[in-house]
Parts: C-alpha cells; sequence; structure tokens
C-alpha cells in the first residue's frame, strides 16, 4: 500500500506534484507558524516526549540557525528576500524546463521550492523575521529551532543527495 501510494506521487505530473507539496508544505507551515505566535508565550519552553521535542517561539533574523542576523537591516532584504526570491524563481524555471534526473528529485525539488517559499512569505509579511517554534534532539544534541519549512526544505536536500547518489551509482551497474 504504501509503495503504490508513494509511486502515486512520484508519477503524477511534475506541476500537479509541485502544487499538491506545496499546499501541504506551505499550508501546514503556515498554520503552526500562526497557531505558534498565538499560543506560545514568548520565553516559555514546553517539552515534549521526554524533552525529545522542545516547543519555544523564536523569531529568526537570519538564515540557517540564525546566520547572518547581525547583518544590517538592507542587506538582510536583499540577501534573505531578494536574493531568495530570484534563487527560487531559477529553481521553478529549472524545475519547468529542464529534466530533473529522475522521480526522487523531481520530489526533491518539489520540497526545496515549497520550503523556501513559506519561508519567503514569512519574511515578507513578518518584515523580514522566520517564525521557528520547534527543536528536536536529546540532551545537549539538538537541532536549531526550526519550522515546517526548514524541514521540508532540510528533507528535500537530503533526497536529493540520495537521487544524485543513486543516480550515480547506477552508472556503474
Amino acid at each position: 500500500m504504501k509503495k503504490k501510494l508513494f509511486n502515486f506521487f512520484i508519477n503524477m505530473p511534475k506541476a500537479s506534484l509541485l502544487l499538491l507539496v506545496s499546499l501541504f508544505c506551505v499550508g501546514c507551515d503556515q498554520t503552526t507558524k500562526f497557531t505558534a505566535q498565538r499560543v506560545l508565550e514568548p520565553d516559555s519552553v514546553t517539552k515534549l516526549l521526554g524533552g525529545t521535542i522542545r516547543i519555544q517561539l523564536a523569531q529568526n533574523e537570519g538564515s540557517f540557525l540564525g546566520l547572518g542576523s547581525s547583518l544590517p537591516a538592507e542587506w538582510k532584504l536583499w540577501i534573505f528576500v531578494i536574493l531568495v526570491a530570484i534563487i527560487l524563481v531559477i529553481l521553478l524555471i529549472y524545475y519547468f524546463h529542464f529534466e530533473a534526473g529522475n522521480s526522487l528529485s523531481t520530489l526533491s525539488l518539489s520540497l526545496i521550492i515549497s520550503g523556501g517559499f513559506s519561508n519567503l512569505i514569512d519574511r515578507i509579511i513578518h518584515d523580514g523575521i522566520v517564525i521557528d517554534f520547534f527543536n528536536i534532539g536529546i540532551g545537549n544534541l539538538r537541532t536549531g529551532i526550526l519550522n515546517i519549512a526548514d524541514v521540508s526544505i532540510t528533507s528535500g536536500i537530503v533526497l536529493l543527495l540520495v537521487s544524485f547518489f543513486l543516480k550515480k551509482n547506477q552508472e556503474y551497474f
């Protein structure tokens, strides 16, 4: 059953796959961010599953793990809004006009584009800030504070690397 469902999504037309992934990713991401802002107190931490998951509200002015958050506001606008928008447009052009290589790479690009778009929405409506609200880990080994879009982007990058690895290995067989 799982394989049939996976194959259904993988074999659908590229535009439909991107639309479905985007609706799911952006919808979940924006809904959870909206909820986090309304429900969570700024300085509180809620621990779930013995502290494996921590829920806490954070406003990220930078990129991954807050990198670049100390840059001047004008630079952040150019890097995190304008440059990201340009990169997303380039990825969309690549997605629709070039052969992605295989179905897994098409899915991975859909995840990356969807997550990037959702975080870009945040930056536009929240004056350059992305809302983050959870982290995962055991003890002191933890991720940074994330959101659903970050998970989508990271998953897409991992899947893209796996698809390249699989394609490379197929050349030797």
